[in-house]
């Protein structure tokens, strides 16, 4: 699945993603235009699961150097092959796999309970002393039962414990969009999150801005109703293999 520190980084490889680097940031800008916000505000996030080493290497010679993954060992097989990358943790974090996930990655999206945050707040303080460690926390906001992620009514009791925490920095809130026809039918769910976040900082200024959401299929509607976080995978790493993992699968 991954590539080597031996294989070369190919020039027509980076064009390549040089181009749908380009393509993406121009589809985040028009949608800012549309909503009169400002493209810096928001990060794009290139989700590289199953895309070979080499692959990922030529896509952070092409600037997209902000990459996610689903998967721990995935990215820990990745990550020391693809210098210059930070990393994002954007499915569900099992309890096994906390230690390295907090070794490998510099933000971690999927956070969805209170014990989950704990054992991360104890093994932040171990291997990041004095660097706490961004969270984001994961919200089912449809109550869909094939994803991972919060009810909208267990977030404010968590954001009251995670900010209690001291090894973690709670930066805001991620959700998946709903399957949907087209991607406008996806707007509810991420308006939902944008309102649950602005009552949750009225309540909890200790608690960031971020909002996590939108994919290839989506994230223009995502941005448009406030993202600032978009994980895009097909569109610019192409298709993959579909798989089994629907609570976190990037699109």
């Amino acid at each position: 699945m991954t590539g080597t520190s031996a294989e070369p980084v190919l020039d027509a490889d980076v064009a390549v993603f040089a181009r749908a680097r380009g393509e993406v940031l121009g589809r985040i800008a028009a949608a800012c235009a549309r909503a009169n916000r400002d493209p810096s505000a928001v990060t794009l996030v290139a989700v590289s699961k199953t895309a070979r080493a080499d692959r990922v290497r030529a896509a952070v010679a092409a600037g997209l150097t902000v990459l996610g993954e689903n998967r721990v060992q995935e990215a820990a097989d990745k990550a020391p092959d693809v210098p210059g990358a930070v990393w994002h943790l954007v499915g569900p974090l099992q309890s096994n796999k906390a230690r390295r996930a907090v070794e490998l990655f510099e933000v971690i999206e999927s956070v969805n309970s209170v014990d989950l945050a704990v054992r991360l707040d104890r093994l932040a303080g171990e291997v990041r002393p004095g660097r706490p460690l961004p969270v984001l926390l994961q919200v089912n906001v449809d109550a869909d039962p094939s994803k991972a992620g919060m009810a909208p009514s267990a977030v404010d009791e968590t954001v009251t414990a995670v900010l209690a925490l001291p090894n973690l920095r709670l930066d805001g809130l991620m959700t998946i969009g709903r399957l949907a026809a087209t991607p406008d039918d996806a707007r509810a769910t991420f308006v939902e999150l944008r309102d649950l976040g602005v009552s949750l900082r009225a309540r909890h200024p200790g608690m960031g801005p971020a909002l996590s959401m939108g994919m290839t299929d989506d994230f223009e509607v995502a941005v448009e109703e406030g993202a600032t976080i978009v994980r895009v995978g097909r569109a610019i790493f192409g298709e993959r293999p579909r798989v089994a993992d629907a609570a976190a699968e990037p699109r």
